[in-house]
């Protein structure tokens, strides 16, 4: 019998049913641009001005303005380089995490290459910003702080409203979030952070639609050029169905949340009894670390040979996050634990309301035989 046990849902989650069929749905029925002037595109561009509405809403951010994107990538790029861009005559003293994603810290590393000062803040034993680190770094002409809400690799959830308050010492710095593996998993307020990232395939939307959200005070340089759509900050016609299929999932994520949390906190907590069993497994994540997320090395053993192992099995994990290098050592792991070896023998568990515990025991099983033909 092929096995197949997906626990990489922190890379993506399958698309929701209800998700599907309201894609289709919007397809069907807005199928003109919105961009247009006629009676066709008028209500697809309405159909999006109300999605946009209920998006900001439900989020608690009605006052703010969103713009669609393809990704969470793209968008953290247009947060990072489009503001840089665009307030050329600003600070450029930056601060930023060694737990971002590739496309928080692609964007940083290119504004260092244009001369600007870029520090990362140090991170505590329990992986959350160290709040004298932060103070530290923070001066007159510091105009961008970047921070994750949750890490990607091992869940980690900061203190964002403790660090909201350092960083509005300083009226002229700007605070972006990266909410990509929060939004649908933990109840969040986001209201002190001046800008906000995400992407639908992360909470069972479809892939290739995302956000940024901003304050309405806020410019940025369009990293999309080629005239005036939704909003000036990005060229292109708007897909109707990817943003209406992306608040029918959020819909569904906020509702669901506290019964989906329930399940996954059961698994999460099976899941760290068994490893607490194992001798050579060391546990990453923290107590800070949202259950969606079990990151975990083996003494002696390279993170993504686990992974290929078990790949081979039909059951399926990540190393890293799947935007990072191969063959390198957990980024967010070393900054925690400061043990390059146990960073390279980091794998990454993402848990779902969809995971069952019959699968959890199979996934056991292979992971005692893994170990025994790894060694």
């Amino acid at each position: 019998m092929n096995i197949l046990i997906y626990l990489d849902y922190a890379a993506t989650t399958p698309v929701d049913a209800g998700v599907l069929e309201t894609f289709n749905e919007s397809t069907i029925k807005y199928f003109a641009n919105p961009n247009t002037s006629h009676q066709l595109g008028n209500e697809a561009f309405a159909r999006i001005r109300l999605a946009e509405e209920r998006i900001l809403s439900l989020l608690g951010l009605s006052d703010r303005e969103i713009v669609f994107t393809s990704g969470a990538s793209e968008a953290n790029n247009l947060a990072i380089t489009g503001y840089a861009q665009q307030n050329i005559h600003g600070g450029r003293h930056i601060i930023t995490t060694f737990l971002e994603h590739s496309s928080v810290t692609g964007p940083f590393m290119s504004l260092k290459d244009k001369g600007y000062d870029l520090e990362f803040v140090d991170i505590d034993k329990n992986g959350r910003v160290d709040p004298d680190s932060l103070r530290s770094l923070l001066r007159q002409d510091t105009s961008f702080v970047s921070i994750c809400l949750v890490d990607s690799e091992t869940g980690i959830i900061q203190d964002i409203d403790a660090i909201a308050r350092e960083i509005k010492k300083y009226p002229n710095c700007i605070f972006h979030v990266d909410a990509t593996q929060a939004i649908g998993k933990i109840d969040i307020d986001l209201k002190k952070a001046d800008l906000i990232t995400f992407s639908a395939h992360k909470f069972y939307g479809i892939n290739g639609c995302g956000a940024l959200i901003k304050t309405n005070d806020i410019s940025l340089e369009p990293q999309i050029k080629g005239g005036l759509s939704l909003t000036p900050y990005r060229s292109g016609t708007p897909s109707v169905s990817l943003i209406t299929s992306m608040e029918r999932a959020l819909i569904a994520s906020i509702e669901k949340l506290e019964s989906r949390k329930k399940i996954i906190k059961a698994l999460n907590n099976d899941l760290k009894e068994f490893f607490q069993q194992i001798s050579s497994v060391k546990i990453n994540s923290t107590s800070y670390s949202i259950s969606n997320i079990l990151n975990v090395s083996i003494d002696g053993i390279k993170g993504e040979d686990v992974a290929q192992h078990l790949s081979d099995k039909g059951i399926y994990l990540s190393a890293k996050s799947a935007c990072s290098a191969p063959n390198t050592p957990s980024r967010s792991v070393y900054a925690i634990t400061r043990d390059k070896k146990r960073a390279l023998s980091s794998f990454r568990i993402s848990l779902s309301h969809l995971t069952t515990s019959k699968e959890l025991e199979v996934f056991k099983n292979e992971f005692i035989n893994c170990i025994d033909s790894l060694i």
